[in-house]
């Protein structure tokens, strides 16, 4: 995590729609996942591999429907780093808040 909360690795706009989708559920398919970020397969791919290799996120991969699935679900580290992230995204805004008040 870097200075002030934000952390680098949640932070690009694909990566903190996946955290905050993890976060309200159990788990989420990669289907599911695509479909709500709007990124290719590959994209994806890249960006749930670099939550998993940051420890915010775990896969499970099992068939279903004769079919190789995959599923994303946040850890307890995810989801305290998911949370101080978002902690400091509302202090930028409650500073930018003040600032258009003046």
């Amino acid at each position: 995590m870097s200075d002030g909360g934000f952390d680098p690795v949640i932070h690009p706009p694909a990566r903190l729609q996946i955290m905050a989708v993890l976060a309200g559920v159990h788990d989420a398919e990669f289907a599911l996942l695509r479909k709500i970020v709007k990124v290719s397969d590959s994209l994806l791919s890249k960006h749930l591999s670099a939550l998993v290799d940051a420890g915010y996120v775990s896969l499970r991969k099992a068939a279903l429907d004769g079919r190789q699935r995959t599923w994303a679900q946040i850890t307890r580290p995810g989801r305290r780093a998911f949370a101080d992230h978002v902690k400091a995204l509302e202090a930028l805004a409650a500073v930018v808040d003040r600032m258009a008040a003046e």
